[in-house]
This record gives structure tokens, C-alpha cells and sequence, in this order.
């Protein structure tokens, strides 16, 4: 969410905005928020106005009944009971301009960085760069689920059975892979300097609206029934809602976490043939990381994220690129993103494993993240990664590194979590 004061002083700008992410049918909102906004403004002032009335007529009543003028007095005191009738209208009208502004602001998309690539969407996104030699075997590459069900490591039909489509279980030494890839990828960011975290795995409405559109909540969200909480779609909502209304000391900036958490995503509209098997599911495990730092801070930390990423995929001998995402494959709340994908020697292309976004104040300004410098304070940067989302990660991990016979070879920083195996089979 941008700062009204901004879009009060450069309409033009947020217009332009809203053009290049391709959502011409939000031009309408940048005058009818101002509109709003001078309303709401014009109320608080007549309502500071009739405040000061009020406190002051009070005042004199007590004066006059000190001095025995009594009736003066009580005619006073209808002036002060009008002025608060009056008041509390105002405030009622001011309450409920401020939701609709907020309402509006919420839906007007953050100011993308000046570096964005512009597209319509994703089929615009730019490669950026490559990170090892893409590989295609001389044998053919069985489709994963297919090289999962050869090793007796995933049961889909037992899954239908208990929870529907977009389930799975995954059984032996794949089930253990899939825990192996979790752990070393904890490690491997522990090392990095971040503080290791097992959040809520549920959240509450408020900062579900904090951290993301009302479009994306509505996509990918499970709601609880009965209660205020939603399942998380991602560890990096609740990890930022950790912040939520807090005041952070400058000097303890930046605060760096990297999380594991299970995963719950609806995932409307998930449709073709790479849709099935595990490649897009309603449950899965990741781990994260997200930091909070000075906003002079940002494009440094969004650097070294997705650098994270490429780092952890390459040293599992799996390679990777970068993809700056174009403007209209940004959601709403980002300021920049870049996906990172893996290579896939079956499907002959890459794929998405991972997304690294900047989402500049945007986050903070919802949820009330705010550092003190002094006697200053200003809205924190918020930014997060994906460090690892097995089981997709699996899929990259087993075409990669198939052998011929059928078996996995486990790279060696891999090995201490398997114990000690180096295939198999």
C-alpha cells in the first residue's frame, strides 16, 4: 500500500503506474480516493473544530456555576450537548470515509522500481542470467511421479482416497529426501547469518491483509471455519506478521529469519499437464526467509536473497537461472521480484522453484512496522525468498540427478542427511 500523502502529490505518477502494470480499470480510483481523502480530511478538521468548541464551552460552564449564573449554565450545557451530537456524526462520517480510502488504497498497486521490466505478464519476464550447464541424459527421463512409484516412494491413490486431488504421501527413502532437503536447507541458511524459526502455522485475517492482495488472499488462502484464522499459504506471512504494530530500534535492523513451515494453498485455476503429479499441490512443506532492514538497506538484501537461492540449488549440482519478473507479473504489493527456476532435462526447460520479492513499505505501512531512529520514525522494507519448496524441488532434484538404471545419486552435501547414502535405488 503506497502513502496517500505520495498519491496526493503525484497523481500523475500512480496513473502511470497502474498503466504499466496493465490495470487501466484502476485509473478511476486515483481521483475517487482523493475525492475521498478531502472529505475525510475536511471532517476531521470541522469535527477538530467543534472538539476544541466543546472543551472550551465546558469550561466556561463551571465558571458560571461558580458564579451562581445558573441558568446561563444550563443553556450552556445544550450548546455543549449539540456540539457533541454533532461530534459524534462527524466522527461516524470520519470513521467510515477512512475505510473507504483504505478500502481503495489497498487495491491501488505499490510503485514498481524503475528497473521492472515491462510486460503484460509472465510470458514477458526476462532472463536474467544462467548458473550451470543445462544437461539432457542420453536415456529418457520418466515423468517424477513415475520415477517416484520405481523406487516405491509416493502413493497418489491411497492420498485421493483420504483428502482428494492435490495430495500425496510420500514413503520411504524419498520420504526421507524430502526431509533431507528441508534440514540441509536450514543449515544452509543458518550459516548465512539468519535465525532459525518455526512459526504459527495459522494466521489471523489482519495480517493476512497486511501481507498480501485481496485477490491472492482469495486464491490461495483456506479459511478456518468459525474463527479468525487462515491456514498459511506461506511461512512468510506469519514470519513479517511477527512484526505487526511493533517499533524496531534502528540498530537492530536488519532482523534476517529463515522459517519452516507445512504450506495450504487452494491453487485456483492450476490447470495442465504439468499440473499433475506434485508439481502444483494443495499441501507442501518449505523453508523461507524474509527480512525486515532500512529501507537504504532493500535492493542490497534482495540481492543477496535469490543469490541465496541459485547458491543452495547449485551446490545439489541442479541448474538454475534468474527471471526478472515484468510489471504485470507483479502482484500488487511488490516492488520487484525475481523468480528463480530450475533446470528440467525431461521437460528440456526451466522451471519455477523459487521467488525472491521486494515489497518496499508496502508491507510495514499495513501491518504498522516501524523503526525508530531518535525521535524519527519511518516505515521498515520488508523482503522474502524461498530457500527451498520440496516436494516441486524434488522434481528438479530427481530428473537431475537419475541415473540410467533407474536410481538417484545424492550429492555429497547431501550425504550427513541421508545417513550416509550416496544413491539410491
Amino acid at each position: 500500500m503506497i502513502d496517500i500523502k505520495f498519491l496526493r502529490e503525484n497523481p500523475d505518477a500512480v496513473r502511470e503506474n497502474i498503466k504499466k502494470k496493465f490495470q487501466d480499470s484502476k485509473l478511476p480510483l486515483v481521483d475517487e480516493v482523493i475525492e475521498l481523502d478531502d472529505q475525510r480530511r475536511a471532517t476531521q478538521q470541522k469535527a477538530d473544530g467543534l472538539r476544541a468548541d466543546r472543551n472550551k464551552y465546558s469550561k466556561q460552564i463551571g465558571a458560571l456555576m461558580g458564579q451562581g449564573k445558573k441558568d446561563e449554565a444550563e443553556e450552556m450545557k445544550k450548546l455543549v450537548t449539540e456540539k457533541s451530537e454533532e461530534l459524534a456524526r462527524l466522527e461516524e462520517l470520519e470513521t467510515e470515509l477512512a475505510e473507504k480510502v483504505t478500502k481503495i488504497m489497498m487495491t491501488i498497486p505499490n510503485i514498481i522500481d524503475p528497473s521492472v521490466p515491462i510486460g503484460k505478464d509472465d510470458s514477458e519476464n526476462v532472463e536474467v542470467q544462467r548458473y550451470g550447464d543445462p544437461f539432457v541424459p542420453d536415456f529418457e527421463i520418466p515423468y517424477h511421479t513415475d520415477i517416484m512409484e520405481k523406487l516405491g516412494g509416493i502413493d497418489l491413490d491411497s492420498a485421493r482416497k483420504v483428502a482428494g486431488n492435490g495430495f500425496y504421501y510420500l514413503m520411504g527413502d524419498i520420504a526421507r529426501l524430502h526431509s533431507a532437503v528441508i534440514a540441509y536447507a536450514r543449515d544452509f541458511m543458518i550459516d548465512r547469518g539468519f535465525t532459525y524459526c518455526v512459526p504459527p502455522f495459522m494466521i489471523r485475517s489482519n495480517v493476512v491483509t497486511g501481507v498480501m492482495s485481496f485477490a491472492e488472499m482469495d486464491a490461495m488462502m483456506y479459511k478456518i471455519e468459525g474463527e479468525d484464522l487462515y491456514l498459511i499459504g506461506t511461512s512468510e506471512h506469519s514470519m513479517i506478521g511477527k512484526f505487526i504494530d511493533t517499533v524496531i530500534k534502528e540498530e537492530e535492523l536488519p532482523k534476517t529469519l529463515t522459517s519452516y513451515s507445512p504450506c495450504f494453498r487452494k491453487e485456483k485455476g492450476a490447470h495442465g499437464i504439468e499440473e499433475r503429479g506434485v508439481y502444483r499441490i494443495h499441501q507442501f512443506e518449505k523453508q523461507e526467509m524474509i527480512v525486515v532492514c532500512k529501507p537504504e538497506d532493500s535492493k542490497m538484501w534482495f540481492d543477496k536473497l535469490w543469490q541465496n537461492t541459485v547458491d543452495l540449488f547449485r551446490s545439489l549440482d541442479i541448474p538454475v537461472r534468474t527471471l526478472e519478473c515484468c510489471s504485470g507479473d507483479l502482484a500488487d504489493l511488490k516492488v520487484k521480484s525475481i523468480d528463480v527456476e530450475a533446470w528440467s532435462p525431461r521437460q528440456k526447460k526451466y522451471f519455477e522453484v523459487g521467488s525472491c520479492s521486494n515489497l518496499g513499505d508496502a508491507q510495514a505501512r499495513r501491518l504498522k512496522i516501524r523503526v525508530s531512529a531518535g525521535k524519527q520514525k519511518y516505515f521498515a522494507h520488508t523482503l522474502n525468498n524461498t530457500v527451498v519448496a520440496p516436494p516441486r524441488m524434488l522434481i528438479a532434484f530427481l530428473e537431475n540427478n537419475l541415473n540410467e538404471d533407474g536410481s538417484i545419486r545424492i550429492p555429497e552435501v547431501l550425504r550427513p542427511y541421508m545417513g550416509g547414502k550416496d544413491v539410491i535405488k
